[in-house]
């Protein structure tokens, strides 16, 4: 059976294939990584934005680089399902949100759709509009409406439920319709810690849906750091990474951050479409 969000990959390697069947869950092939970086560059091409009128922030910035990085580095938009490893049709980016900074208010999902080949300026324009609809919108999200349809029910229902839909994804025939709303199934979920200061954690992995990477971006802090054999004291932030090791290999992460590392030193690369 064909799924909606995916295509079943058959040419890979026989070792890489049966690396999920002795892992089944997601959360046994869960792999931790943190990534230190002076935010130099990033701060003043957001200063040199906004004089140009663009309210860019560290979350568009980085979400347009991950974005990149999906599109130029495939295998991190695969993901496993029933042990078998499949390609995703396309990029998304799940994140919660609050409605306003106060403590008590509610919290939403949002889910970004792309197709990889945006530049930062259109990744910007979804960001906002996804978010202030969803704010708009209040409880009335499609992720909230199915939530809330869901917790309606007894909770001998709910659990039948909850059984059901997962068991309807391990075979392939979970509805296009709850894929599509669902932040589970998704290429990466984004935390954005910075936005109330707090520092980077690792966040697990669910074994729910079809999510790979976990990424939460913490606050900057003052560090010190090696630049010329000289320690010197640098505005930095700090990213924790969960990683579900059976999309693709170490060395496959290891290169994909070696990219990160270029758009963050060179932040005017992710204002064109990414090269062919």
């Amino acid at each position: 059976m064909k799924r909606s969000d995916g295509v079943l990959l058959k040419s890979l390697d026989p070792f890489v294939k049966i690396i999920p069947y002795i892992m089944e869950k997601r959360s046994d092939a869960q792999n931790f990584s943190k990534h230190v970086f002076c935010v130099d560059p990033i701060d003043e091409y957001l200063a040199e934005k906004r004089k140009q009128g663009y309210k860019f922030s560290y979350l568009h910035f980085f979400i347009a680089a991950y974005v990149r990085l999906v599109h130029e580095r495939p295998q991190l938009n695969r993901f496993i399902m029933n042990s078998r490893i499949y390609q995703r049709n396309n990029i998304c980016v799940s994140m919660a949100i609050k409605h306003s900074l106060r403590s008590e208010d509610e919290e939403t999902t949002v889910k970004f759709e792309f197709t990889g080949k945006e530049n930062i300026f259109e990744v910007a324009e979804i960001i906002d509009r996804v978010i202030a609809e969803a704010r708009a919108q209040k409880d009335n999200s499609d992720t909230d409406k199915l939530i809330d349809m869901l917790m309606s029910m007894p909770g001998i229902v709910k659990k039948l439920l909850i059984k059901i839909i997962k068991g309807l994804d391990q075979v392939n025939l979970l509805p296009k319709s709850v894929i599509k709303v669902s932040p589970f199934h998704t290429t990466l979920f984004f935390t954005y810690l910075k936005s109330i200061n707090t520092n980077y954690i690792y966040h697990h992995l669910y074994d729910f849906g079809t999510t790979g990477l976990f990424v939460a971006l913490g606050k900057t802090v003052k560090l010190p750091m090696v630049v010329d054999d000289q320690v010197v004291v640098k505005k930095c932030c700090q990213i924790g990474y969960t990683m579900d090791e059976r999309i693709c290999d170490g060395l496959y992460f290891a290169k994909t951050f070696k990219l990160l590392e270029r758009y963050i030193e060179k932040p005017h690369l992710l204002e064109t479409g990414p090269e062919e």
